[in-house]
């Protein structure tokens, strides 16, 4: 393998999560009286933590005060139903499987909030990953490295040996902060034309072909 450690973003690249999100933001904007959004709205405001999706996804010049509201039921709501619809991607399961099969490590890093990272990993990928960090107060989101830096620290991985795959802008520029490899993946969230747009070098549009890079 080229690689002894291979970081996975969640949302969008190992798990196709858009219906729940897009639920769960839909109930919190109707109790508050607003608009809902569509579903291709609300791809385009992913991937940046779901306090970032509520501000996306609420009418310009709400206040702060009805924004915190919103993402409390939004919380709450996803909670008891991030895994509803949510479910792997083709082929992701056996990728990963295969790459510890080959004795490579593999974690996920993400801006989704820490418990549903832990929770879907739990029912979708039990025991599959080394390390798993979702978004936690007082820690920087990415597009900052500072989860991937505690995921080379804690599997005690030089960067130059690990890889980022994602499926957006802000994983493409989390690599580069992070100082290392990145893979783009066209299957999730942002299409390939797109991820060239922000700076993509290397596009994949299967497991198949990431294997092959890895």
């Amino acid at each position: 393998m080229k690689y002894k450690l291979a970081i996975f973003d969640m949302d969008g690249t190992i798990l196709d999560t858009l219906e729940d999100l897009s639920a769960s933001l839909n109930y919190a904007l109707r109790l508050s009286g607003f608009e809902e959004r569509t579903l291709a709205e609300v791809r385009s405001f992913v991937g940046n933590g779901i306090r970032k999706l509520v501000e996306r996804g609420v009418p310009a010049g709400t206040s702060e005060a009805e924004i915190d509201r919103v993402f409390a039921d939004f919380s709450a709501h996803y909670k008891l139903h991030c895994a509803d619809k949510t479910k792997p991607y083709d082929g992701i399961r056996e990728l990963l499987l295969e790459l510890r099969s080959r004795g490579m490590k593999i974690a996920v890093v993400s801006n989704k909030a820490d418990f549903a990272v832990q929770e879907l990993c739990r029912q979708y990928f039990e025991q599959i990953f080394d390390a798993a960090v979702g978004e936690q107060n007082g820690v920087r989101k990415k597009p900052a490295p500072d989860s991937v830096n505690t995921v080379l620290e804690k599997l005690e991985i030089c960067r130059t040996n690990a890889v980022y795959i994602g499926d957006s802008e802000v994983d493409i520029e989390t690599a580069k902060n992070a100082q290392m490899d990145c893979i783009a993946v066209d299957w999730g969230f942002r299409d390939r034309e797109y991820l060239k747009n922000v700076g993509a070098k290397i596009i994949v549009s299967d497991p198949e072909s990431l294997l092959t890079l890895l």
